[in-house]
């Protein structure tokens, strides 16, 4: 079980959003290079990133940020996601050493893209499916969709993803606990690898994570709980490997 530090990044900076608003930041760091090395050295195995304002604009805008990175960590696995609509920024990404690249926006509004990409670039796709009141967000979270979140999902396991990140969006960067039975009932329902994110608190909530294991959920993104120490990282990923051993 992966507990993994989010770095959204947006102007330059690290940041966490409440429930995905863009108006409502706090700043925890003007250096995201200095930040992913502090998590690497905290025994990240996996980090998450993502570029706010390409989410926003459409395009990557911290390829650099995300480059130097990946170019420090060649061993560590790095997933990333916001404003990915092309091959090309699928190439240029894995060029220069990310794992893992996260589609949003363009694999919902045009869902044969992603099966594409997984022909050209297998085992290096995941999906993100970011839920708001049973709908699917996208467009920065600006947007929502009437698509079924399950009926997706198996379209997209279909396809060939490496994983989905599953998202609630209103506990997401509030400290309120995973989503766990929406998470759980996603997981239950493909056999595609499912990454929670949004809400993870404290220890209790690891604990909880780790009894969905069974169900195919293989981890969960923190941002908030480690950025304000509500959670530290290292005893979260002991705890994780204590109860869901390798």
């Amino acid at each position: 079980m992966l507990i993994i530090p989010a770095i959204d990044l947006k102007s330059g900076r690290c940041v966490r959003l409440r429930q995905g608003r863009l108006d409502d930041e706090t700043v925890y760091g003007d250096d995201p290079v200095r930040m992913a090395d502090h998590w690497a050295e905290q025994g990240a195995r996996r980090l998450h990133i993502v570029d706010l304002d390409g989410a926003k604009t459409g395009k990557p805008q911290h390829f650099a940020v995300v480059k130097a990175i990946a170019q420090n960590h060649p061993d560590l696995p790095i997933q990333v996601g916001g404003g990915i609509r092309s091959d090309d920024d699928v190439q240029a990404y894995l060029d220069v050493g990310v794992q893992y690249v996260i589609l949003g926006t363009r694999a919902i509004v045009q869902p044969h893209f992603v099966k594409d990409l997984c022909l050209e670039f297998p085992e290096h796709i995941i999906v993100g499916l970011d839920v708001k009141d049973d709908h699917i967000a996208s467009a920065a979270w600006s947007k929502l969709s009437h698509h079924d979140l399950h009926d997706l999902a198996q379209h997209f396991e279909n396809d060939g993803v490496a994983a989905i990140v599953h998202t609630d969006i209103q506990s997401d960067g509030m400290l309120t606990g995973l989503n766990l039975e929406a998470t759980k009932s996603l997981a239950e329902a493909i056999n595609t690898p499912v990454i929670a994110a949004g809400g993870l608190h404290n220890l209790d909530d690891v604990k909880k994570l780790c009894a969905l294991k069974e169900s195919g959920v293989v981890g969960a993104v923190t941002g908030r709980a480690i950025y304000e120490k509500t959670l530290d990282l290292v005893e979260a990923q002991k705890l994780a490997d204590e109860l869901c051993p390798p």
